[in-house]
């Protein structure tokens, strides 16, 4: 019996749909415009209320409405650097896997250094290149190390489907390579794949959040990240701890949500788990 998706599992379901929800409509939601269109047309540092939830920052600009801008932001950012990620190392895994000898020797010990560098240090050296970073190479830097998970994963599950019957089989009749990675296995792999994407999914947003926090990511206020940077010189004045606090507790809230779910998911399909419960 295939064990069913735990309740845990259903609560961040839900838990990331909300985020994509606002992601999606939360500019259109946003009471008050942000950018430099939006400066100055409050006063600065208002305290949470009736016309403005969270207050306004430094610049008088409606915190709600940048914390929902920032949603957006994350949500894109995340979608991009997740899908191109998992395209990539499950594109090289698969070849690694399948084809063996030289070609997965170089992809291996190319996968080894770039795990035993640290992640975060890596994104940073790309990003402090310039001195005013875009969006562009942001995911460029997240890029760079974020497909090497995907590769190990990919090219550990074709090490095993490529001695499979069916694959013997199609290898049998005369089917070219390309024909038997993209049929037989690349569909088999999928479910490890998605686990790890899902968990990849919050990784990615509390990286971009790191990086704007240390002022390494486009210069825009309306991501989490920046708001954190601006809320940290707040956060000791009696009134303004709520700044640090809203973006804080949005970042957990994703990252919570996307463990919880691939928690679940991984529970769901790995083999080992049906027949019990």
């Amino acid at each position: 019996m295939t064990p069913r998706l735990s309740m845990s599992a259903w609560v961040g379901a839900a838990m990331l749909a909300v985020f994509v929800f606002l992601g999606l409509f939360g500019p259109l939601l946003a009471p008050y415009p942000v950018g430099v269109a939006a400066v100055d047309q409050a006063p600065q540092f208002l305290a949470p209320s009736w016309s403005h939830w969270l207050g306004t920052d430094e610049n008088g600009v409606d915190a709600l409405s940048q914390l929902l801008h920032g949603a957006r932001s994350a949500l894109v950012l995340s979608a991009i650097v997740v899908t191109t990620c998992a395209i990539l190392g499950v594109t090289i895994g698969v070849m690694a896997g399948y084809f063996r000898g030289v070609v997965d020797e170089l992809v291996m010990r190319v996968v080894d250094i770039l795990m035993a560098f640290p992640g975060i240090l890596l994104n940073i050296a790309i990003v402090a290149t310039v001195a005013r970073p875009g969006l562009g190479l942001v995911v460029a830097a997240l890029i760079a190390n974020g497909w090497v998970g995907y590769a190990r994963v990919a090219r550990g599950q074709v090490l095993s489907l490529r001695e499979r019957d069916y694959v013997q089989a199609a290898r049998a009749t005369g089917a070219s390579d390309a024909r038997i990675m993209s049929r037989h296995v690349v569909p088999n792999l999928m479910a490890p794949i998605m686990v790890q994407m899902t968990f990849a999914f919050g990784g990615v947003i509390l990286v971009e959040a790191s990086l704007s926090f240390l002022g390494l990511s486009p210069q825009t206020d309306h991501t989490w990240g920046a708001m954190l940077d601006q809320g940290r010189n707040l956060m000791f004045k009696p009134g303004y701890g709520h700044y640090i606090v809203a973006p804080g507790l949005a970042i957990a809230w994703v990252v919570l949500a996307a463990n919880l779910l691939g928690d679940g998911l991984r529970d769901r399909l790995d083999p080992r788990q049906r027949g019990k419960g």
